[in-house]
């Protein structure tokens, strides 16, 4: 490992983490280490690690201990493996899938023509209960498709020394009861200043922090990106003008969506705001096919396929693009590591459909059809949710006044803020 001089407040939090782990009757099973961008967490863990004499631990389990490191998000999960610590998503870690059969919706959806077929033909006595069956049945059918992930016994976490989770302020209450089933010592690593969960609070930001890390190590404590996520967490107006040689804020109205394209990736709040800048920039960028039909196109990722090796918030190259049908398209592929994609994959085109016109029942519509399709959209701009757990060299923040409160336009600019590396522009 190299040579490290951690300051106070560092080998203050090394210290409190050794002596957690080492504590037999230690008071949680929990330990929270939070700070604010460029703190230092994933040093100050690293070393903790090496002091307690642990290493990683494979993501398949094999062999049993050791370390084993975690994410919310794909993309976070990702991030983290390629800076050189393995890690899984939690889902893919302590859960299993566990999908109806096709036997099963047949059953169902024959149970349903069946009993609509017979209602009007029942004795009134019999109807109203024929009804809630029904009713419970349509139900059934409305959310059959949608997979459903059950604690997985056999998950390698039951073996693990150790659980190492990042992006802790995205994990909500019933995955947090989950993990702390297994009964092992999970480390968290958080931001509190960051985006919570779109629905509810992250469960491991309730109670205050065991170490909470306010000193600014990764970066200058002058750097301008760090001072402006500084300003945006503290609801501090951020001045127009350039901040450094790439840090500059500026009105939307003097950058026109063709400048986007030079700028790096593309940060915004809303869904809406998210498919009109799509729109604009590729069609600016050459591309105004309503589907992909070629190399050099932005695409993401929306969901994990594991068996493939993508991830949700990957970027990925297309090509050799095929129409196969209304919903599909097949193509060649490329993950933005590089690696390729054995075989042709098929795609589900629905969700490059919304930009053209939004259909608030495609996905409901289309699920069967959706089965085995891999999911992905524009990628030209990204909402600020998406790109929790990612960075780029250079962002442009298109801040179109997401958050109700104070405390929500403050954690959505900073969260977003904080995806920059070197280059930075924020918009409104």
């Amino acid at each position: 490992m190299s040579a490290f001089a951690p300051s106070p407040q560092q080998a203050a939090a090394i210290k409190a983490i050794v002596n957690w782990y080492g504590d037999p009757h230690r008071h949680s099973q929990v330990f929270r280490l939070f700070g604010y961008a460029g703190s230092g967490k994933s040093t100050i863990t690293s070393h903790a690690i090496d002091a307690l004499g642990l290493t990683a631990a494979s993501r398949d389990g094999a062999g049993g201990g050791g370390v084993l490191f975690a994410a919310f998000t794909g993309k976070a999960a990702l991030v983290m493996t390629r800076k050189g610590t393995p890690a899984s998503t939690i889902h893919s870690l302590i859960y299993r899938v566990s999908e109806a059969t096709p036997e099963e919706i047949e059953r169902v959806e024959k149970e349903a023509a069946e009993l609509r077929e017979r209602l009007g033909r029942l004795p009134a006595a019999e109807q109203m209960f024929a009804m809630e069956r029904l009713k419970r049945l349509e139900l059934r059918l409305a959310d059959i498709h949608v997979p459903r992930f059950i604690l997985n016994d056999q998950s390698p976490v039951r073996d693990a020394d150790l659980i190492v989770l990042d992006e802790v302020s995205m994990v909500g209450a019933e995955m947090a009861t989950d993990l702390l089933a297994f009964g092992k010592p999970i480390l968290v690593l958080g931001d509190p200043g960051q985006l919570p969960p779109i629905k509810g609070e992250g469960a491991f930001t309730d109670v205050a922090p065991d170490v909470m890390l306010t000193e600014i190590h990764r970066q200058a404590g002058e750097s301008a990106i760090i001072r402006l996520a500084t300003m945006a967490r503290q609801s501090e107006p951020i001045p127009y003008g350039e901040h450094d040689t790439f840090v500059w804020k500026m009105r939307r109205s003097d950058v026109a969506p063709a400048q986007f394209l030079n700028g790096g990736q593309v940060i915004c709040g809303r869904n809406a705001t998210r498919l009109f800048l799509n729109s604009a920039m590729k069609q600016a960028a050459g591309f105004p096919a309503a589907y992909p039909r070629g190399a050099g196109e932005k695409i993401i990722c929306l969901k994990n396929r594991h068996d493939l090796g993508l991830v949700n918030g990957m970027f990925l190259d297309l090509s050799d693009i095929r129409d196969e049908s209304p919903l599909v398209f097949s193509a060649a592929v490329r993950t933005e590591d590089g690696q390729t994609v054995s075989g042709r994959q098929r795609f589900y085109k629905g969700h490059f459909d919304d930009h053209v016109a939004f259909d608030a029942e495609r996905l409901r519509r289309d699920w069967r059809d959706m089965r085995g399709l891999i999911e992905t959209v524009w990628g030209y701009a990204i909402t600020c949710h998406k790109s929790q757990g990612s960075q780029w060299e250079n962002i442009i923040v298109y801040d179109d006044g997401l958050g109700r409160t104070r405390e929500d336009r403050a954690r959505w600019l900073y969260t977003a803020i904080t995806r920059a590396e070197r280059g930075l522009v924020i918009l409104d």
